[in-house]
């Protein structure tokens, strides 16, 4: 099997969308962050099917050798990502339903502490940009557009923790953040989560523009814990 992925449900095959490196900086960096990027906008939830990568298929789209495409996969395995199986291959490796919980967990807990400081460091511009991304829904319900809703969601949570200005925080979360926001985009169109969702999101926008502390640190943090309650009681298809 290739790193294509036939949906069980009759979808369209599923790849990684990659484009050609270029030799202005190492290959094996070059090819780790397209992989690792590549892996992050894939929905690796989308189906109970192991997700093969198939590393001539790799070497081919990178426009590179076969070595700096093993060196890549190696660190991306280092860190989670990838899992290799004797005698059959490399896989994307997806977490268990217990594991997702406990990320986004650990996501609330950091991006409640990322908003609390974006109300210290944040301009007035930085919030503004936050209100802007849901300009386009107006009075329509996220659920009429669920797809641009589901990216518009994915930016926020981004965006907010970047708005902390704070490094550390940016790249702890990194890695979380690749696995949260797969389980975000496969769970927003269930249960109406897109409605509370951009309701949520507007009073923290509101919290953060009146400088609210205490309020938005609040906020943020049941937002996430909200969806860890949900994946726990309604994802069996992780387990």
């Amino acid at each position: 099997m290739s790193a294509e992925l036939q949906d069980v449900a009759g979808l369209s095959p599923l790849s990684l969308t990659l484009e050609p490196i270029h030799a202005t900086v190492s290959l094996r960096d070059q090819a780790y962050a397209k992989l690792k990027q590549a892996i992050a906008e894939t929905d690796i939830y989308r189906s109970r099917d192991e997700i093969r990568l198939d590393e001539k298929e790799l070497t081919e789209k990178l426009g590179v050798s076969r070595t700096p495409v093993r060196e890549a996969m190696t660190l991306l395995e280092q860190e989670g990502f990838l899992r290799t199986v004797p005698r059959r291959g490399v896989y994307i490796l997806r977490k268990t339903r217990k594991e997702i919980v406990e990320m986004i967990y650990m996501w609330a807990a950091l991006e409640s502490i990322a908003a609390r400081l974006a109300t210290q460091r944040a301009s007035d511009e930085d919030i503004a940009r936050l209100r802007h991304m849901f300009a386009d829904f107006g009075e329509d319900k996220p659920t009429e557009h669920i797809e641009e809703y589901s990216e518009a969601n994915i930016t926020f949570h981004q965006a907010l923790v970047e708005l902390s200005k704070s490094p550390i925080i940016v790249e702890t979360i990194k890695n979380i953040f690749m696995h949260v926001r797969a389980i975000r985009r496969m769970t927003i169109a269930q249960s109406d989560r897109a409605s509370r969702s951009i309701v949520d999101h507007m009073r923290i926008i509101e919290a953060l523009e009146a400088r609210d502390t205490e309020r938005v640190e609040r906020l943020v943090r049941q937002h996430s814990i909200d969806l860890a309650l949900f994946v726990e009681a309604n994802c069996d298809f992780l387990d």
